[in-house]
């Protein structure tokens, strides 16, 4: 291990500060991903908590962003951690952070370590477990938890450098509802260790309604600050907590 990842961290979350698109970076301001509304009219995006979490519709460009973050600090857009990559990139369907990334430009006020880049398609093969064992996992014992606590817990006894930066890829496409609180209890460990930063994107109102968390919305109006009951995930589950059997019939109705 190096000196520098030995060094002791001073300063607590959040390490990345700020985000923002070059537009002298930019190839065709028209082409995917840069013609996304919320990368229009100078995109810049402030972190001031230690957990920000990202919710939005598919095609919005959530996982976009996600993967362009984590690209630019150096993880491949599949998914994984330092030393640890998919085994068939065939897997990973929306991969177009690289070409966000190039684009995109960091403020980071304290040297840190980026911990993972975790999406659903990552444990699919993911060789920390073992590819067969990984497959057999994915449906019952949700493996970004597992994931997740071990690396935590490694940092937590002393055995990883204390400031680690995560992010999570829709992650509770393998996790049942249980199992979205046992992610919301190591959430905020995380949070409250004071050295974890988490970026999330999300369609669990469950885990966007972390309390400690910044909550952002992708439409196509742009990115903005939101509450959870403000969701339309949140507002479809409530229809649907309210009347289950007069909502589906609304929904699949001619």
């Amino acid at each position: 291990m190096s000196s520098r990842r030995k060094r002791d961290i001073n300063l607590p979350a959040p390490y990345l500060r700020r985000l923002w698109l070059d537009p002298s970076r930019v190839p065709d301001p028209e082409a995917y991903p840069f013609c996304l509304p919320f990368l229009r009219d100078e995109f810049s995006l402030s972190f001031d908590r230690a957990v920000t979490i990202i919710v939005g519709e598919n095609g919005t460009g959530k996982s976009t962003l996600l993967e362009g973050i984590a690209v630019l600090a150096g993880y491949n857009e599949a998914g994984g951690g330092k030393g640890y990559m998919t085994v068939d990139h065939s897997m990973a369907t929306e991969v177009m952070g690289g070409k966000l990334s190039a684009a995109l430009r960091e403020l980071v006020t304290e040297d840190h370590e980026r911990m993972v880049f975790s999406r659903r398609e990552f444990f699919l093969g993911c060789p920390l477990f073992g590819r067969s064992r990984t497959r057999s996992r994915t449906t019952g014992a949700g493996l970004p938890l597992a994931f997740a606590r071990r690396r935590l817990s490694a940092v937590l006894r002393g055995a990883l450098p204390a400031a680690r930066h995560l992010y999570f890829d829709e992650p509770e496409s393998a996790l049942s509802p249980s199992r979205q609180m046992e992610f919301l209890k190591l959430l905020q460990m995380m949070d409250r260790s004071g050295h974890c930063q988490v970026i999330m994107a999300t369609h669990s109102p469950v885990l966007m309604a972390y309390p400690n968390a910044t909550l952002l919305r992708l439409s196509k109006y742009g990115l903005e600050p939101t509450t959870v009951e403000q969701t339309d995930h949140f507002k479809a589950l409530r229809e649907f907590f309210d009347d289950p059997k007069g909502f589906i019939e609304a929904a699949i109705g001619d």
